[in-house]
């Protein structure tokens, strides 16, 4: 999807060119100002809060927020397919869930209790793997040296 807008500012276009570059993954505002800088021009990071929202206003963009802790993350929509959200409670890793399982869940929503999910808007809040195993890891070495204090009693 190739959208042509005449852009009113240099900055507007160049904050979108970063947006496009993206595939389809999540991003900051932060993200899009490390992009820019990195190209060698720096756009401050009103201007970017402020072209980020016009190109949302014109469909450009999608905006997300997850949660009151997190800030906004945005999705260029010329890539955004229907998926839900899944967020690491520890880390904050935001993982897109494009799945049939998750689809069917939708769809059983949907049929069996007449309500229709908003995926985009949808979050299920967990541990990633790597937390999970990093925990997992965490408590069962605790595990073995409470053991090893209780045997040397």
């Amino acid at each position: 999807m190739d959208i042509q807008i005449n852009y009113k500012t240099k900055q507007k276009g160049l904050i979108l060119d970063c947006v496009k570059q993206t595939d389809g993954r999540h991003f900051t505002a932060d993200d899009i100002s490390v992009m820019l800088d990195q190209k060698g021009t720096h756009v401050g990071k009103a201007t970017v809060y402020r072209g980020l929202a016009g190109l949302v206003s014109e469909g450009i963009v999608k905006k997300y927020t997850l949660d009151e802790k997190s800030g906004a993350c945005y999705q260029y929509n010329g890539a955004v397919c229907e998926h839900f959200h899944l967020k690491c409670t520890a880390c904050g890793k935001l993982i897109h869930a494009d799945c049939d399982f998750l689809d069917k869940l939708s769809a059983h929503v949907s049929g069996e209790h007449g309500f229709v999910i908003d995926g985009s808007r949808t979050v299920f809040y967990g541990k990633c793997s790597e937390c999970f195993r990093a925990e997992k890891h965490c408590h069962s070495d605790n595990n073995l040296k409470s053991f090893a204090a209780e045997e040397r009693k």
